[in-house]
């Protein structure tokens, strides 16, 4: 019997201790950062409990499952959206948001997850129902700050705030797809050809330009050449009839430079006529008088030129005699 005794009072302490575990286990509780738990007593809201050691009264205390109260990231899948101009879109969404009140976010609505998900929805399709397909495409910001005002005021009452809503991708159909391409690559052939004109355009213009203030440095060079050659050359006709007048030469002199001069007029494969001036007459009897009365009418008759009426070839030796008046 006292062994039977023994063995009872043995089972009855292990399962006191047991209970005493079972006890602490379920009134000791450990809230990590960034959590929040919600207390039930008897069923009913008790208080929230705050990251730290709090003990509970155990089987009349009941701990919800805690909540995380980081900022969370949540992707929808796409959802179809008509347009104004009655085409449908995929658009992809991002919601940020934060839980800042337990007791409403347990209390207040039973899955808030999916109650954003849905309210998304609904209001994006309001807001890019009443946009066409390129405003839809180029007014993400607009559309963002639209739709994060809306949820921020649904979900207030909810405990969560709604930082930021995002659209990862707005899909318009293929067809559209394939029009929108074309139209880019016509648009990008476009800029491509003016921008070929304004360069062609501006090397024509550059390649004039300089034409023409080549010609212009080309005409003005040749002008001073010819003012700088007519220069030198008026200094050498000077410089001559200086040298000229200051040797005092005799009209034999003249005469016979005269005469040297005649043969270059005739210089030239394409002189045919050779035309004498009148003066050669003149010239030859300057020459004649020179050599000691030679037969001016003879020499300048090779040149069409007569001796004057009453004139007389001198004999040799002899001086010629003046004309009679």
């Amino acid at each position: 019997m006292d062994s039977l005794g023994g063995t009872a009072a043995a089972i009855v302490l292990i399962v006191l201790i047991i209970f005493v575990i079972i006890v602490l286990v379920r009134s000791i509780r450990i809230i990590p950062q960034a959590r929040a738990g919600v207390v039930e007593r008897l069923g009913k809201y008790q208080r929230t409990l705050n990251p730290g050691l709090t003990i509970l009264i155990p089987f009349v205390d009941r701990l919800l499952p805690l909540l995380d109260l980081r900022e969370q990231v949540v992707s929808f899948p796409p959802q179809p959206v008509i347009t104004e101009d009655n085409l449908v879109v995929s658009i992809d969404t991002v919601v940020y948001f934060q839980v800042t009140d337990p007791r409403a976010a347990t209390y207040e609505i039973a899955n808030y997850i999916q109650a954003v998900e849905q309210l998304t929805t609904t209001t994006l399709r309001n807001v890019v129902g009443g946009l066409n397909l390129e405003e839809a495409l180029t007014s993400r910001d607009q559309i963002n700050g639209q739709l994060r005002g809306v949820l921020d005021e649904a979900t207030g009452r909810w405990g969560i705030r709604v930082s930021r809503v995002e659209l990862k991708a707005i899909d318009p159909p293929h067809s559209i797809q394939d029009s929108m391409e074309k139209q880019m690559r016509a648009e990008r052939d476009r800029r491509a050809a003016i921008l070929t004109a304004e360069g062609t355009k501006q090397s024509q213009i550059l390649t004039a330009e300089g034409q023409r203030q080549s010609a212009i440095l080309k005409a003005e060079g040749d002008a001073k050449a010819a003012i700088l050659r007519a220069d030198g050359e008026a200094q050498a006709i000077q410089k001559v009839f200086d040298a000229i007048h200051k040797g005092n030469p005799d009209q034999k002199l003249l005469a016979y430079q005269y005469l040297q001069t005649l043969p270059k007029l005739a210089e030239g494969t394409s002189n045919k006529l050779w035309i004498i001036p009148s003066e050669v007459g003149e010239a030859l009897k300057g020459i004649g008088g020179a050599l000691g009365g030679a037969d001016t009418d003879g020499v300048a008759g090779l040149f069409g030129t007569k001796a004057p009426a009453g004139a007389v070839a001198p004999e040799s030796g002899a001086r010629p005699q003046e004309p009679t008046p």
